[in-house]
Formats: structure tokens, C-alpha cells, sequence
């Protein structure tokens, strides 16, 4: 019997489309969906009607808060290029009146506001921009609501919430001025003008349409600001704004050749500059872990880290720079601010080292700190055999918050358990801060003469959850002799010479008890310098030692200083002179310290440059190799595991595709940045194509206007790098300008370029097939949402230059009195929420547009 295929078909009509299976000339099944008019440039990919309109909703929803990962970590290497291009630097050599041969100063090839107004400006606002110039060319050249609403909402939310967060954001007590008020006040100028003139054009001059010189001239504003801005930051324009630099204590210091920003010439410690124009070499680094270590007890490990985090601190940072830290924060990324690859003890002596400018001592605590470290008072001590019961002395240091426990057992020596002693074997129990323990010891008196004996005391760890707070020091076994006599001992040193490194810390001189240990014994002992001077070479001076009851040997701690420093073999001497208690010195009073010079000085110093500079690396904004950018890629937190939360992790998983992908993408340290540029652009231009399907089929199966999902999901959405870039700025800087003083430059350039390009295509296009219509833009919503904007634009940088002239403001743009600061934010929230509530009910006809 020959089989019957089924044939599959689809019907189509306005409203509905229908699926049917025949066989055998009869249907078998039929099945209609509802047509929807949710359709994009790419999406969907599949047949979608007869999913549930719920299921796509959330589908498109969590697909567009995916894509603006991608967003920002495709940004994040755009970015990079412009930071590596805006970063070359060019050398001239000064004459130098000194044997050290010319200075050299690098200055910046590009000026820090054009490169702000340029390439900085496209590189947070390209997804805007081009958001705009695909949604139109996208919808064969006629007018969309998604990509301009987008560019307004995103400038809003720029000026109003993230200026509130960088005011509110600043420590109490503390405030940032802009510095470059000229070029702020044009920039906010014309980001006030840009919307007006947007006013002009779409309700005024033509209305409804846009002409290709109305297009030209939106985006000739753009060179104009460019110019002017620059005028401004060349101190033309000082006198226009009854701005006097002079007049600030972080005034820009202005050479022959251009401005050096103040963190390129701020020293370290002091006067002291190690680390000029950010950049580290053998001599800077010597001099540097020189002054640190002579008030810390770093390491140099510890050391290459401060000294790196120094480097990169001193650099003049950007707009971008702070951009691209918070992407990399967000997505699990390679971190590159210093304070993130430090722990928090390192932190504090990097804290004190930038709050004091002459360094302090700082305590900073070794690894012991963190563990309680038991051990015994002394290594040796001798008793009667007559004496019976007998104390013997344990201690604890380091950490002492903690409940430890620790063994106390006897090993036979020449003295045998039961014979000579009674055997120990006992846990003692330290409570939190309790330093001293003592365990009675029993001695065997037999009425036999025997010749000295001797046994031994061992600390051990018990095992249980209190093991892992605690440690055994050096002394954890202890000499116990039984003596045949009451005398309280003669004392010396037990070498007449210590030879010693520079680099060993502490020299160790032990002292030793002979012919007696009866009593508790005080000896007085002084330095006397000799080629190695106390202060510089080591901390002299007078002390005193104690001996207890039969002990019969304690060492003395002499501080060797380490200058770093090559140098000849130098030394001092060490002298007993005072003892009581009827105590005798023996021969050897006086010991010779001899400080050798390292050996492997240099080959310190290179590991240490070495460390230095592979943390410097670690910490670098771009890549200059495919094989670096695939494993930052690959590897959480770009490799640094050991300081990566679980945050980073889970990040770090849910970005890996778009990682790996946009790995591809030239490194930015390839041709001076460029073939990233412009690859990473087309990138991002793939990418907002996506966005702009996703948002507009949500807002569609949500029945939200286009308008309205653009200024609260994708202006949100794309901006939310720049509030964690702004906040970082405000905290981290001494001005404001990187954090809100760019705000004004970014929104005037989404205009003249966002909408400015985008306008001249879509015009010229009509111009040639369309002249009789022309490209007509609807006024409507986005004629009603630009006056908002800008009536709280002017609200918001009134607030904003009233905080910089009233007292009481704190007389700054961010930071201030707690109250005004946080009354300040909340206004401006204020106007940011009527924004998007009012631009919203205006989109659904409850508020009459007035134009």
C-alpha cells in the first residue's frame, strides 16, 4: 500500500495567519494566529504569533537588558581606542642646568577639551547616535520616535540623575569645583540651544519637515562648539566669565609647550616628585620603596603593588577612563582603578601615604597580625633539683581577639620522665586578649648526686576550629636544666661577633646565664656607634633585658635599617654594663654587629621593578595584543582570580558570548588605536540595530509608545555606565569636571551629531526621489518633550551654578553641607522624574501639546 505524505501550507490575510496540514485531498489540522504588527529591522527571527503575547513580552525584556551588556562591553573596547588615540603624548627636551642631562616633559598631542568634544563625546554617546542614524535609514529614510526621543531622554537622565547622584555622592565635608568653568558655562550654553534650536526647526521655520540647510546647519553647530570650547580652554574667555585661575589653590600650571594637569606634577611624599607625568623607572622606584620602608614594615611584593597603584593614580585621567572602569566593574571584567587590587590593610598605608605629605609611621600589620602566635618567654631555663614546683612563663601575641588553645608536653633529654621529672601533657586555654599563661613544672629531687640534666618543653596545636586563628612562634620548644646549685649565674653574650644582612629586619644577640639561674636578673645594655650611625643605619640607643627565674637565655632585637642603598660593610657594638641582683657579668660584655651590604641588591630591585610593572600591566586601560584581549576575555576579572567576588563571577558568566565575540576586534594598542575605532563602531552599529528591534517590538506587545520606551528603558539602559563612570569621577577627583562637567558637552553632541547626521541623509535622500513632500518630521511628542527638557535643563544648571557661588552650597558644584547637598539631589530627581512622567502622558493624549 503506497504511504500518504502530508503537505504542509500558509495562509495569509490582514488580520490572521493561518497553518494547514492535508492528506489525502482533506484538512487534518488548522490552526490561525493573530497578525501583530511587532516587527523589526532583523527580529523576529522565528514565527512568533503563536507564542503568548506574555512569554515575548518578557522574552524581549530580558533580551534587551542582555543586549546592553553587549553594549557596553563593545563600547567598553571602543573606548579603549579612543583613550590609547586622545593619550599620545609627544617628548621635548629642556636644557637642565644640572649633570643629569636635559629634562624631559611629554605634553599631549590632542588638547584635553577638543578630545572631550570629539572622540570622547561619540565614545559614550556612539549607541545614541547611532541608534538615531540606523532607526532612519532602517525605515527607508522617513521619520522614527525611537532613535531622537532616545538622544533626549538619555540627556535628561545625563544631566538631572546623574548630576544627583555626583552631589550627593561626595564624602561629608568634602567638595568639587569644575575647573574648567569657561568651557563648562558654552557647553551648557549650547546644550540649552541645541534643544531650542530643535524648537525652531520642527514647529517654527518649517514646521513638521526638515530642509537639508536646517540639517547643515544642526550639525555646523557642532565644529562651533568645538572652537568656541576651545577658546575657552585656552583662557581667551576668562574675562568674558569673570573667571580668574589664579584664584584656586589646584590652579592649572601652564608651561611653554602647553597645561600640566596636577596630579602630573603632584609628588608623592613631600616635595618629592618619583613618578613624573605617571611614569616609573629604576631610579623613581628606588628612591620610592626607600622612603616608604623606613616607616612601614611592607613587603616587596606589598611594595610593587603601592608603587604601580602610585603610577597610575598620577596619571591625568579622562571621562573614558572612569567609563570604562565602570563597564569592566559591571560585566567582571579587568579591573583598572589601583584601590581594587589592593587588600584592605594595604589599603589603609595607601590612604595614609596620599593624606600626608610628610609620611607618617605607619603601623602596617605582616601576616602574624592576623593569627594569635603562641610561644614560650624564653628558649632556655635552669632549676634546682631541690626546687620542687616550678612556673614556667607562655605568651601570646599577634592577633587577640580570638579563643586559642595550645599543648604543653615534656620530652626526655639526659632527664628521664619519672626518674627526674614528673611529665606534662596539658592544654592551655587563652581567652580573648589573655597574653600570659603559666604551666607548673615538678622536678624529681632524689638526694643522689647527678650532673646537670636536662629536658624539654614543646608547644603543639590542638587540632579543632580554633587551629586556623593561630600560629606557633619561633620559641615552641624550651630547655629545661636541673642545676646543683643556688647561684644567680653569670651573664655574656654568646658571640663576641654578628654578622648580618641590611635586608634581615632584626639582628638577634643572645645572651646567655652560666654557673646559676636562681632569681630574677636585670641587665642594662647600650649601642656605641662605630662606621654604622644609630638612626641611620640602625636604631641604637640604651635598654634593659629581663631574665625570670631560671631562664638562661634571652636575645636582644637590634633594628637594622635597610636604605637600599649600595654600600661598604659597616658596623657597631653592643655593651653590658649594669646587673643586680648580685648577678655577675662574664667575659664576653661587648659584641661587634657587622652590617653587610646585599648581594642580591640589584636583583631586588629588578624583581621589584619587574612586580611593579606586571601590576602596572594588570591595571592597563587597553590591550596591545589579541592574546592579552582573549584572556581577559576568557578569565574572570581578566585573570586576577584572587581578588574576583562572586558578583564578578556570575558577571562574568553571563557576558562571556559577548566577550568572546567582540574579541575579535583588533586590540587598541594595534595602529595607534584606529583599526579598533572603527571596527568597534561597526560593532556597536550591529549591535543597536538589535537594541532598536528589541525595544521597539517590547514596547509594541506592551503597548508602549515608542517615546516613552525610549526615554526610560534605552535612555536608562545606555546610560547607566556613565552614572557609575560620574560617581567614580566625583569621588576619586579633585574637581568636578570628568564628573559632570562633560555632561553638557555629551548632550550638546548628541544633538548636532545624533540628530544632525541622521537629518542631512534622510533630507538629501527626499530632496532627490521625494522633493515634492521633502522628509517630514512630526513635531508631536518630541516637539512637547524637548520643551520639557529644556525648562528643566535651565532648572538644573541654575541649581548647579547657584551651588558654585552660595555659601551655602559649600560654594562648589558637588559635595557641600549634608543637608543642602541631599536637598539638591532630591530637586533635581524631582525634575528628572516630571520629565518622564509628563513627556509619557503627553505620548497618550492626556496633556495637550502647546506648540
Amino acid at each position: 500500500m503506497e504511504e500518504v505524505i502530508p503537505e504542509y501550507s500558509w495562509l495569509e490575510n490582514s488580520t490572521h495567519v493561518c497553518y494547514e496540514e492535508e492528506m489525502a485531498g482533506s484538512v487534518t489540522s488548522h490552526f490561525c494566529g493573530l497578525r501583530d504588527d511587532c516587527q523589526g529591522m532583523v527580529l523576529p527571527l522565528v514565527l512568533e504569533i503563536t507564542w503568548s503575547k506574555q512569554f515575548r513580552a518578557a522574552l524581549y525584556f530580558i533580551g534587551l537588558l542582555y543586549s546592553f551588556l553587549g553594549i557596553g562591553i563593545v563600547s567598553d573596547l571602543f573606548m579603549s581606542a579612543i583613550e590609547k588615540i586622545t593619550s599620545k603624548t609627544k617628548q621635548v627636551h629642556l636644557p637642565n642646568s644640572g649633570d643629569d642631562g636635559p629634562d624631559v616633559i611629554e605634553y599631549p598631542v590632542w588638547n584635553g577639551t577638543v578630545a572631550n568634544l570629539t572622540l570622547m563625546a561619540l565614545g559614550s554617546s556612539a549607541p545614541e547616535i547611532l541608534l538615531a542614524i540606523i532607526g532612519i535609514v532602517g525605515n527607508n529614510f522617513e521619520a522614527e520616535a525611537l532613535g531622537p526621543s532616545t538622544i533626549v531622554g538619555s540627556a535628561s537622565f545625563n544631566l538631572l540623575a546623574i548630576s544627583a547622584v555626583c552631589i550627593s555622592g561626595i564624602p561629608d565635608g568634602e567638595t568639587r569645583r569644575i575647573q574648567q568653568f569657561p568651557v563648562f558655562c558654552i557647553t551648557a550654553l549650547f546644550s540649552i540651544l541645541a534643544y531650542i534650536w530643535l524648537l525652531v526647526v520642527l514647529v517654527f521655520i518649517s514646521k513638521d519637515r526638515i530642509e537639508i540647510w536646517e540639517a547643515v546647519i544642526t550639525f555646523l553647530f557642532f565644529p562651533v562648539l568645538v572652537v568656541i570650547a576651545y577658546c575657552a580652554d585656552k583662557g581667551w574667555l576668562n574675562k568674558l566669565f569673570c573667571h580668574d585661575p589664579d584664584k584656586h589653590a589646584n590652579k592649572q600650571q601652564q608651561i611653554e609647550l602647553g597645561s600640566c594637569q596636577p596630579g602630573e606634577s603632584e609628588g608623592m611624599l613631600g616635595d618629592t616628585e618619583y613618578f613624573k607625568g605617571g611614569r616609573v623607572d629604576r631610579d623613581a622606584l628606588v628612591g620610592f620603596i626607600k622612603d616608604i620602608k623606613k616607616n612601614t614594615k611592607l613587603s616587596d611584593e606589598d611594595a610593587a603593588v603601592i608603587a604601580a597603584s602610585k603610577v597610575v593614580d598620577s596619571q591625568p585621567k579622562s571621562r573614558i577612563w572612569y567609563r570604562i572602569g565602570a563597564t569592566r566593574n559591571m560585566t567582571g571584567g579587568r579591573k583598572i582603578q589601583p584601590s581594587l587590587k589592593m587588600n584592605d590593610k594595604l589599603k589603609e598605608v595607601y590612604d595614609a601615604i596620599n593624606d600626608h605629605s610628610e609620611l607618617p609611621n605607619i603601623e602596617y600589620p605582616d601576616s602574624d597580625a592576623e593569627k594569635s602566635i603562641i610561644e614560650f618567654h624564653a628558649s632556655s631555663a635552669a632549676v634546682m633539683e631541690n626546687i620542687g614546683t616550678f612556673k614556667v612563663l607562655v605568651c601570646r601575641h599577634g592577633k587577640l581577639t580570638s579563643t586559642v588553645r595550645v599543648r604543653v608536653e615534656t620530652i626526655d633529654g639526659s632527664a628521664n620522665e619519672g626518674e627526674d621529672y614528673q611529665a606534662v601533657n596539658e592544654v592551655l586555654t587563652f581567652e580573648p586578649h589573655e597574653t600570659e599563661k603559666q604551666i607548673g613544672v615538678t622536678i624529681v629531687d632524689d638526694n643522689q648526686w647527678e650532673p646537670d640534666e636536662e629536658f624539654f618543653l614543646k608547644l603543639s596545636m590542638v587540632s579543632g576550629d580554633d587551629s586556623i586563628e593561630m600560629k606557633l612562634g619561633r620559641t615552641s620548644i624550651m630547655e629545661i636544666t636541673i642545676l646543683n646549685d643556688d647561684e644567680p649565674g653569670t651573664f655574656q653574650f654568646e658571640k663576641r661577633g654578628h654578622l648580618v644582612k641590611e635586608s634581615c629586619g632584626n639582628a638577634l644577640l643572645s645572651i646567655i646565664r652560666q654557673n646559676g639561674a636562681d632569681g630574677d636578673v636585670t641587665i642594662k645594655y647600650k649601642t656605641i656607634d662605630k662606621s654604622a650611625i644609630g638612626g641611620k643605619d640602625y636604631e641604637g640607643g640604651e635598654g634593659e633585658i629581663e631574665f625570670k627565674h631560671g631562664e638562661t637565655q634571652r636575645d636582644i632585637q637590634i633594628p637594622i635599617i635597610d636604605d637600599m642603598e649600595s654600600e661598604k660593610d659597616e658596623n657597631f657594638e653592643v655593651e653590658l654594663y649594669d646587673i643586680n641582683n648580685g648577678a655577675k657579668l662574664g667575659k664576653i660584655t661587648r659584641t661587634a654587629v657587622t652590617i653587610t651590604n646585599d648581594d642580591e641588591f640589584n636583583s631586588i630591585m629588578s624583581k621589584i621593578l619587574l612586580m611593579s610593572n606586571a601590576n602596572m600591566d594588570g591595571m592597563r586601560v587597553h590591550n596591545e595584543t589579541w592574546a592579552q584581549q582573549f584572556k581577559d576575555a576568557m578569565v574572570v576579572n581578566g585573570g586576577d582570580i584572587e581578588n574576583a567576588s562572586v558578583g564578578d563571577y556570575v558577571m562574568h558568566f553571563l557576558t562571556f558570548p559577548f566577550k568572546l565575540i567582540f574579541s575579535i576586534i583588533p586590540p587598541a594598542g594595534m595602529g595607534g588605536g584606529w583599526p579598533c575605532f572603527f571596527v568597534s563602531l561597526t560593532m556597536i552599529g550591529l549591535l543597536v540595530i538589535v537594541v532598536g528591534d528589541l525595544a521597539g517590538i517590547f514596547g509594541c506587545l506592551v503597548n508602549l509608545r515608542s517615546e516613552v520606551t525610549a526615554i526610560t528603558f534605552v535612555a536608562l539602559g545606555t546610560s547607566l555606565p556613565d552614572t557609575f563612570a560620574s560617581k567614580a569621577a566625583a569621588v576619586n577627583e579633585k574637581t568636578a569636571d570628568n564628573a559632570i562637567g562633560n555632561v553638557t558637552g555629551s548632550n550638546s553632541v548628541n544633538v548636532f551629531m545624533g540628530l544632525g547626521i541622521p537629518w542631512m541623509i534622510a533630507s538629501i535622500y527626499h530632496a532627490i526621489y521625494n522633493p515634492e513632500v521633502g522628509f517630514v518630521v512630526k513635531a508631536g511628542a518630541l516637539s512637547f518633550s524637548v520643551i520639557l527638557y529644556t525648562i528643566c535643563a535651565i532648572l538644573g544648571i541654575g541649581l548647579i551654578l547657584a551651588r558654585r557661588f552660595l555659601p551655602c552650597f559649600g560654594s562648589s558644584e558637588l559635595g557641600g553641607p549634608k543637608g543642602a547637598k541631599y536637598a539638591s539631589s532630591a530637586f533635581l530627581v524631582f525634575l528628572w522624574i516630571a520629565y518622564v512622567v509628563l513627556s509619557s502622558l503627553q505620548t497618550y493624549g492626556y496633556i495637550t501639546n502647546p506648540l
